[in-house]
């Protein structure tokens, strides 16, 4: 069986994970967005061999920064089940934090995430250039990925150009996200990742229903498509990827 790797999804129902290894999910990286979700992110990662956390504070929550930084930086010091830092950045089309404190959120995980060595875990959604200024300001951690990347060609440049690493979700497979498309296409096979972001943006032919990440393979099917490879292929590059990525440990 083909052996994939859901590099960003938020599920937390062991019905869901047991979906997923049946699909030839091998490993999951389980983000956090909060406290109390990265806390649970840790949770199951410490009962669940395949399982990974990350913690961090996402843009929706920047808001949160003060009350919540001093746990999750502690949180984030324990051990190597925690393998990154975030979702972190900016989400200028909601703003449900004011910009000002997206700002301050990201600049902090950034910083955290040279601190700790951890892989920094970046959402950017109608936000190029504040995310971009914002990584060129506190220095691009060594590893960077961004997740659900919805950019084309000349974002995908710019992030490339910074050193970054690009994870592809279901949006990759909708009938007009041939911009995308084309992103994925010119992404160097060292820099791909693959995706669920479950529960949120399940891919055809599952648009419309709750996403979990035993629908990985269609995501990696439809990124093969965009790159005119296999999907055996694509999904060996992006489980070394991710391996090396994350520090997981091979099984």
């Amino acid at each position: 069986m083909t052996r994939w790797i859901d590099a960003h999804c938020h599920t937390e129902d062991a019905g869901s994970l047991d979906r997923a290894r049946a699909a030839g999910v091998a490993a999951f990286v389980v983000v956090g967005c909060d406290l109390e979700t990265s806390r649970r992110a840790v949770e199951l990662a410490a009962v669940h061999d395949d399982v990974y956390a990350t913690v961090g504070l996402h843009p929706h929550e920047a808001n949160r920064l003060d009350a919540e930084w001093d746990a999750l930086v502690a949180l984030a010091r324990q051990g190597t089940k925690v393998v990154g830092v975030g979702e972190a950045g900016f989400d200028l089309f909601y703003e449900h934090s004011p910009r000002e404190e997206q700002a301050r959120a990201f600049a902090a995980q950034i910083e955290l995430a040279h601190e700790l060595d951890l892989p920094l875990v970046i959402h950017s959604r109608d936000a190029w250039d504040a995310t971009f200024a914002a990584l060129d300001s506190g220095g691009v951690p060594r590893r960077t990925v961004f997740h659900c990347f919805t950019g084309g060609r000349p974002e995908a440049a710019a992030a490339l150009e910074r050193g970054c690493t690009l994870s592809f979700s279901g949006i990759v497979s909708v009938k007009t996200a041939d911009e995308l498309r084309a992103a994925a296409a010119i992404t160097p096979a060292d820099r791909l990742l693959v995706e669920t972001d479950a529960p949120y943006l399940a891919p055809v032919p599952h648009r419309g229903k709750p996403n979990e990440p035993a629908f990985l393979p269609y995501v990696g099917a439809a990124v093969a498509a965009a790159r005119d490879e296999s999907a055996e292929t694509v999904a060996a590059i992006t489980t070394a990827n991710a391996t090396e990525m994350f520090g997981l440990v091979a099984r």
